[in-house]
């Protein structure tokens, strides 16, 4: 399979075929999860993407709605994709949402980020420390999983065809030592390391800049290869995290985006200022706030 197949965007590609079918041929979903045997539920989650559909079920979806053999043979080919497991699937227990699978698909990654440094340039200590501060219930089996996943994440900036990163980082980022003075500096480091590549860019937003359009918080946009296979928003939080996926949505964090990159500082300034960080760091250079 393709590495930008990966089994959730399979998944989202054949429910939203799947819709479109049914609403073609004027079928309801009842008469879908009458003819399968099964809830209504269970329909309106294949066709939203949640759940898996076996080949022979979507073979009797499609017969339902007299489609084609062209596009039975197509559809059913892409539910046996959908079934197969991504690479992530041993660290099911720490992943509660499609992200990484939809992460593993995307052509493209746009994100702004307000606090942390994000998951695809993280450093491994940086990404202990904060896995470690951020979930206080995580046991060590849990949070070296975490932590495991997000390194083999960062196999997509590097791959025989690397996604094209770009990332927009508030000064605040850098401001907060995770993990403390040594492995905040090696994050910086990393931060350098990774903007070189030729298919990343990496800026920061600098405090001077004042109010700006992405002030409502983190987000990242996902763009996919296929036609078929509509980009998303992502704004991540506590319990998963939300999908955007409307076309005016979509369009309004772009014109975010394309905002707040005008707004930062270019790539090559961004570099120069992250390594004179690393030997002046923010947090040692200005008045803290104390108890």
């Amino acid at each position: 399979m393709n590495q930008h197949r990966s089994p959730t965007i399979r998944r989202r590609r054949l429910g939203v075929e799947l819709r479109r079918h049914r609403e073609e041929a004027g079928v309801t979903i009842d008469v879908v999860a009458e003819r399968l045997g099964c809830s209504t539920s269970k329909v309106s989650r294949i066709e939203t993407g949640h759940t898996s559909a076996s080949p022979s079920d979507v073979q009797l979806i499609l017969d339902i709605y007299g489609v084609g053999d062209s596009v039975k043979t197509e559809l059913v080919q892409i539910a046996r994709e959908a079934r197969q497991k991504g690479w992530w699937h041993p660290y099911s227990t720490v992943l509660t949402g499609a992200y990484v699978g939809l992460e593993t698909a995307a052509r493209s990654i746009w994100a702004y980020e307000q606090q942390v440094v994000p998951g695809l340039l993280q450093s491994e200590e940086y990404a202990i420390a904060l896995i470690r501060g951020a979930r206080l219930d995580n046991t060590e089996q849990e949070i070296e999983q975490r932590v495991r996943v997000r390194m083999q994440r960062q196999a997509l900036l590097i791959q025989d065809d690397p996604i094209d990163l770009r990332v927009v980082l508030d000064e605040a980022v850098l401001s907060r030592p995770v993990g403390g003075d040594a492995v905040m500096r090696g994050q910086l480091t990393k931060l350098i390391e990774v903007a070189r590549l030729p298919n990343v860019t990496l800026q920061i937003l600098p405090f001077a800049v004042g109010a700006h359009a992405a002030m409502d918080g983190t987000f990242v946009i996902l763009e996919f290869e296929e036609e078929g296979d509509a980009d998303v928003v992502f704004i991540d939080n506590a319990t998963g995290g939300l999908f955007l996926e409307k076309s005016e949505e979509l369009r309004k964090y772009i014109s975010i985006f394309d905002i707040v990159r005008a707004a930062a500082l270019t790539a090559d300034a961004s570099i120069e200022w992250i390594e004179m960080l690393v030997e002046e760091p923010l947090w040692k250079s200005k008045r803290r706030v104390t108890g």
